[in-house]
């Protein structure tokens, strides 16, 4: 799970101001859709948990270091269920760190 919590609204809604604060963070950019993993050494396999994904999920990565830059064509998510995610890569001696985000 990602370490950027933000605050959420009870199903029913919220006072106006706890409205105005979530919207707010949106409007900001302060999306909870965010998280990180690095890719397992010696594996062709990484399952990510994370209670945001679901079997509809799109999940798209951006590199954090020079392994995963040259690596990143050749990831790709093989397998989505709710609450986990299956990335399929080289299988390397190398770390290679990535950041996500998950949509829908």
């Amino acid at each position: 799970m990602a370490d950027n919590q933000y605050k959420r609204l009870a199903n029913q809604g919220g006072n106006p101001r706890q409205v105005a604060e979530v919207v707010n963070r949106v409007l900001d950019g302060g999306l909870n859709c965010t998280g990180s993993v690095t890719l397992q050494t010696s594996s062709s396999t990484t399952v990510v948990s994370d209670v945001r994904v679901g079997e509809n999920s799109v999940i798209t990565f951006m590199p954090k270091d020079t392994n995963a830059a040259a690596e990143l064509t050749a990831l790709y998510v093989s397998a989505r269920t709710n609450g986990t995610f299956t990335i399929t890569h080289n299988n390397s001696g190398t770390t290679r760190a990535y950041e996500y985000i998950i949509i829908g």
